[in-house]
């Protein structure tokens, strides 16, 4: 074993409890309400220092290229740990206690698997025992969900043909290739596992990362249950509504026709015992641009609560109408109790790029604070008519910076911010939900300032956790902006039949003055909000300043705040701490904090970087905390886990 080197340590007394022989770790974000949320104790305060490397495994061996990215996160089931690797998704089975490879599955995939969008982005596998029978399923980058026996490795054969089920099928009336998918229609795919419950497989999906896009029409990303044990489909709710059904007439003119996306890339969370799957959804064709698709747009940038049986809508909640902004929603849905005014009150809370977290009640949809309606500025670039107004929740109090405005420009010295002022003059800048405008306006502007920006505020390398002993949400959250800029689409057949009228120059900021981020910091946040009162409980930097900005020419001597690091950090919450490494942008380094103040407790270095939040379990009376770490040029992707010597 490895002995970590520490960086810092302060001393703060708490007491060890007794453990089981094994607590799991089932599905992606540990349990079906995604809490992120491990109840062991036998790593904590005392004896965070003394933590080793129990063991190294690498990913890197399962694909064609070398892998940089690293996004998936174990699980832990009847002691094994089962994951994905490589741009085929290969599965593989490890031993626990020692990081070995028990057994692998690949597909061996058509040219569909080539030319998937979302083939480095694996996330997992889910794990659901099915009668009788330990089962691993798995979306595959060419979009297929696959059964594999958790003991052997082997498909299942009774489930789909010989073990798989073609996602492609099912989907609409599109013609469906068997080698190259849906064609000219667009692109469908997975990067995170699906749920299992009560018996049905609730599948999501992802399209092309809404950066660039250029197109109105695309498949919707239609939400489908099967048959855990058969991979029969039982139903299909769609996300971009139908003639006669419920939501249409948010849709103006045909636009329901040939608009897509509005996919659940996010991983997805459940309640078995209410019987519901919580499906946070995506922005619709063209992410920038909406005078194609004018109206509300549902299911656009929802939360929806669908039967899990029957795949009927009991409930949803837009979070934002119209979405032009990309605001997506990143992460699955967070599940837990907490007491309001006395009250016992079942809440879903979904975190989201805008730097709002939606607290509602998971029973019925219904707000638990007051949501409010506010106006918000109108579009004028040609045809498109933004919403008038959209929901803001009255608590929580935002995470994130929200607009941009001269105040939120960096100032560390005069001359500084008098060089930002200048950069940020090019461009329109407004309040939260001012529309993308035009590359050339007449005004003289190139653009519009977008914060946060399509990266987040919240997003999924970092994700959220929540603590349903305290009823605490932790959000990983990073500032950032967006220059949005609107140029007439382009004659392009390869990518289909039409393109928008408008599309956007891509969703990057600008750089601030002398290569320094033009925003005030903190750049990079971990948050803690009290949901039983709506309260902000405290807030840290992402890390320290980074080194390149202490070291900056135009710096020397002045007093710098810690600024954070400008990267997503990576969260879990156990019993005793909460931990978080800095993400891909920061150092390798792996925090715990006191839950309760934010005051950190000890810092360990570790091999490389964070790529997503860490996962812990305990095997034989041995708790293991297990980090997806990369770090381009010099580390690879692979899995480190950490556990106190024995």
């Amino acid at each position: 074993m490895t002995r970590l080197t520490s960086v810092i340590a302060m001393c703060v007394t708490m007491v060890a409890g007794a453990q089981a022989q094994a607590v799991e770790w089932t599905h992606w974000g540990a349990d079906e309400g995604s809490t992120r949320y491990a109840p062991l104790d036998q790593i904590d305060a005392d004896n965070f220092l003394d933590l080793e490397v129990a063991w190294t495994w690498h990913a890197n061996n399962f694909g064609p290229n070398t892998q940089y990215i690293y996004r998936a996160t174990p699980i832990y089931a009847n002691g094994k740990l089962y994951t994905v690797a490589g741009e085929r998704r290969t599965v593989v089975c490890l031993d626990p206690e020692t990081g070995e490879t028990l057994w692998m599955w690949r597909m061996r995939e058509n040219p569909r698997w080539e030319a998937s969008t979302r083939k480095n982005y694996g996330k997992g596998v889910a794990f659901a025992t099915v009668d009788g029978r330990d089962t691993i399923y798995l979306i595959t980058a060419g979009y297929y969900m696959v059964a594999l026996d958790a003991v052997t490795g082997q498909p299942v054969p009774h489930f789909g043909m010989n073990g798989m089920v073609d996602l492609h099928l099912g989907m609409g009336d599109y013609p469906v290739d068997a080698d190259r998918g849906i064609l000219d229609s667009g692109d469908i795919t997975s990067s995170s596992p699906p749920i299992v419950v009560n018996g049905v497989i609730v599948v999501g999906n992802s399209h092309d990362r809404g950066y660039y896009p250029d197109r109105k029409e695309n498949v919707p990303g239609h939400i489908r249950g099967y048959d855990a044990r058969t991979g029969m489909m039982k139903w299909r709710f769609n996300v971009v509504p139908q003639e006669g059904e419920f939501g249409n007439d948010t849709w103006e003119g045909d636009s329901w026709r040939y608009t897509g996306n509005v996919s659940a890339w996010a991983p997805l969370s459940a309640d078995s015992e209410l019987g519901l799957v919580y499906i946070p959804t995506d922005t619709p064709t063209n992410d920038y641009y909406g005078g194609e698709r004018l109206g509300q747009n549902l299911y656009g940038t929802s939360l929806i609560a669908l039967d899990v049986e029957t795949g009927e809508r009991r409930w949803h909640f837009q979070m934002v109408h119209h979405d032009v902004w990309n605001y997506d929603t990143p992460n699955a849905p967070k599940l837990m109790d907490v007491t309001v005014d006395g009250a016992v009150v079942p809440i879903v809370v979904q975190t989201t790029k805008q730097g709002f977290a939606y607290v509602l009640n998971r029973e019925t949809g219904e707000p638990v604070w007051p949501m409010e309606e506010r106006p918000v500025p109108a579009s004028d670039a040609p045809g498109e008519v933004a919403s008038p107004t959209q929901p803001f929740p009255t608590k929580p109090p935002a995470f994130e910076l929200q607009g941009i405005t001269d105040d939120d420009l960096i100032d560390f010295t005069p001359e500084i911010k008098e060089q930002a002022r200048e950069l940020a003059s090019r461009y329109r800048m407004g309040p939260l939900y001012t529309p993308p405008s035009l590359a050339d306006h007449e005004d003289g502007t190139s653009g519009t300032f977008v914060v946060p920006g399509a990266n987040g505020g919240a997003n999924i390398p970092g994700g959220s956790a929540v603590d349903p002993e305290t009823g605490m949400l932790y959000v990983a959250t990073e500032r950032g902006h967006s220059v949005i800029a609107l140029i007439p689409g382009r004659e392009r057949t390869i990518r289909g039949p039409s393109e928008s009228a408008y599309v956007s120059l891509g969703p990057g900021g600008i750089r601030g003055p002398q290569g320094l981020p033009l925003l005030r910091p903190p750049w990079g946040s971990i948050v803690a909000l009290n949901l039983n009162d709506g309260t902000l409980a405290w807030s840290i930097p992402n890390g320290d300043t980074p080194q390149s900005v202490k070291d900056h020419p135009a710096l020397q001597g002045v007093d710098l705040p810690v600024t954070g690091k400008r990267s997503h950090a990576n969260v879990l919450v156990t019993k005793s701490l909460l931990y978080y490494g800095e993400g891909r942008s920061g150092d390798p380094v792996l925090h715990a904090l006191d839950k309760a103040t934010g005051e950190e407790v000890a810092r360990l270095s570790i091999p490389a970087t964070t790529n997503t939040a860490p996962m812990s379990y305990m095997h034989n009376g041995r708790q293991y905390i297990l980090l997806s770490v990369a770090d381009a040029p010099d580390v690879t992707a692979r899995i480190v886990a950490l556990a106190l010597p024995e």
